[in-house]
């Protein structure tokens, strides 16, 4: 059989080692949030399996309901819209609309304040990513990285269609920089693809389905369908088959632990206790990367 361009054979498929379905919750001003890691009692499975990355949410938002004013530090945001658009604006002046197939890798580093809000009528749909940053990076300068959905990767062949958010599959790099090698690929398999996509072995890796329904893992697996999360176990990549009439599309996340301890105290994500407290203290005072919050208010809020 032919090879197809950017892929290879894989020796150990990653079977599923863990399977739950995120459930709808009430976050920031009454959006709807699928929480699929980082949650309620997800989260010491997270913390195990999945130690670089620190939440992925499925986002549904219509005004007024939305993030108004908040800080981060420590980590870094990648939203990615999946349908409407959400108006982005922090205390450092930059602001902008993210907009359906649009991507915004977001860095807080040492500190920011901004919102997301909906920028249109009827619900805005988004994923959202929150990925921990090292100990030597989590108090760099705030940056922005922003892909308009024209000029994200992609590629297709064989029933397989990729959009390259990070990360390479089907030959097709991203040019989004990531201080900890990860990976995030949006995936449609049209009735019948089959997929071979490698993720190195060192790597955490799981699978959240979009629409459709898939069977992931190995032929005898049982199928899984829209809003599960699949935590994959070892090996050397994942394989995934669509043997509905229907399209199957799903988001494929993997990236190297850090290795290294892991605090969150809401919006802020540190390595200890004491780094939290002092963050907090930073925050109530405007000091160390948030003194610009001190007279700053966003559009939305005083509209």
């Amino acid at each position: 059989m032919p090879q197809r361009k950017g892929c290879s054979s894989l020796n150990e498929p990653r079977l599923v080692a863990r399977k739950f379905l995120a459930r709808p919750q009430i976050e920031g001003v009454g959006t709807v949030v699928r929480r699929s890691i980082g949650g309620g009692k997800c989260m010491c499975l997270f913390v195990c399996m999945f130690s670089k990355n620190v939440k992925f949410c499925d986002i549904a938002v219509t005004a007024p309901a939305g993030f108004p004013d908040h800080p981060h530090r420590g980590f870094e945001t990648v939203t990615y819209m999946l349908q409407g658009a959400i108006m982005h604006e922090d205390f450092e002046g930059h602001k902008g609309t993210i907009e359906a197939g649009d991507l915004q890798w977001m860095t807080a580093g040492r500190g920011i304040v901004h919102s997301e809000m909906p920028a249109a009528q009827g619900t805005q749909k988004g994923l959202q990513l929150w990925i921990n940053l090292a100990s030597k990076y989590k108090m760099i300068e705030p940056r922005y990285q922003e892909v308009l959905s024209k000029d994200i990767a992609e590629a297709e062949d064989d029933g397989i269609k990729v959009r390259v958010i990070a990360g390479e599959a089907l030959g097709i790099k991203s040019p989004i920089y990531t201080r900890t090698p990860t990976m995030f690929l949006d995936f449609s398999l049209k009735p019948g693809g089959h997929l071979q996509q490698p993720i190195p072995n060192s790597w955490n890796a799981f699978v959240y389905i979009l629409e459709g329904e898939g069977i992931f893992g190995n032929m005898i697996s049982q199928p899984s369908n829209s809003h599960h999360i699949l935590l994959l176990g070892p090996g050397d990549g994942l394989e995934a088959w669509n043997k509905s009439s229907k399209l199957l599309r799903f988001i494929l996340v993997g990236a190297e632990p850090l290795g290294e301890p892991l605090v969150q105290f809401g919006p802020f994500v540190m390595n200890s206790q004491e780094e939290i407290d002092q963050t907090i203290d930073d925050f109530e005072n405007f000091a160390n990367g948030f003194e610009k919050a001190r007279h700053w208010t966003s559009e939305s809020q005083i509209n």
